[in-house]
């Protein structure tokens, strides 16, 4: 299949939105493009933004309450888009087309993430944040190429899908090629070695499957072992002076 990377970076949206919440957020992807992220105060959001300051405290909490605004527009872009032209592709193939369509949807915002990443990257509270919202975003992109995120693999695929997300973006930020063929060099990387490393990971889940029912049956037995005696000595009877709230 034909891999053809997103367009170019573009001119970020003027105020015109109607929706506030995306406004806010383009106002400050416009302000983060021109100054340092620690110059960016809320007022001025406000004003680029086009609202007061109290509508804004009504939208947003804070400077990364909006990043992770940014992430659901993304979110909404790439799930608007999505077909079925893919369905009967290897999960490689899906995986790509997302994360190009998700570099699409960010590139309007390119330069001011370029000047964004650097400083929360040295915050760990703040990427922990964004690790957040980044599963929670990677769990609908992964469910809408057909891909499980509810099985017992499903949150080692999502933080894999994020962790690959978040190698192509170092490069795509400072990639500015109009193939965008360093991008495209290390997406190829990443997705060879998270193929190679989902590979072993499903096979130890599949050989230690009996161990975890044994474990589980083991532990259920216990449980039940317990139950057993505590009604045996008199526990759980509700008798005056015991620390005792029966189950309704």
């Amino acid at each position: 299949m034909a891999r053809k990377p997103p367009p170019t970076s573009e001119p970020a949206p003027t105020v015109s939105s109607t929706d506030p919440r995306k406004a806010a957020v383009e106002a400050l992807m416009r302000l983060a493009a021109q100054r340092a992220w620690d110059e960016i105060e809320l007022g001025d959001i406000a004003g680029e933004a086009g609202v007061s300051l109290a509508t804004l405290r009504g939208l947003f909490p804070s400077k990364l309450a909006m990043l992770g605004g940014l992430t659901r527009i993304v979110d909404e872009a790439v799930l608007a888009g999505v077909s079925d032209d893919l369905a009967g592709e290897p999960p490689r193939e899906r995986m790509f087309d997302l994360v190009m369509r998700r570099l699409d949807a960010l590139s309007p915002y390119k330069e001011g993430l370029r000047r964004i990443m650097p400083i929360v990257k040295r915050d760990p509270l703040t990427l922990a944040a964004l690790n957040r919202g980044a599963v929670n975003s990677w769990r609908y992109m992964l469910a809408s190429a057909g891909i499980a995120t509810e099985d017992g693999l499903g949150p080692v695929r999502v933080q894999g899908a994020v962790l690959l997300m978040a190698r192509v973006s170092e490069v795509w930020l400072d990639d500015d090629e109009p193939e965008l063929s360093r991008t495209m060099a290390r997406m190829d990387r990443e997705l060879k070695t998270a193929g190679m490393v989902m590979a072993r990971v499903e096979d130890v889940h599949r050989l230690t499957a009996p161990l975890r029912g044994l474990a589980l049956a083991l532990c259920s037995g216990r449980r039940s072992r317990v139950r057993r005696r505590e009604r045996g000595d008199g526990r759980g009877t509700g008798e005056p002076g015991e620390d005792y709230a029966p189950a309704i």
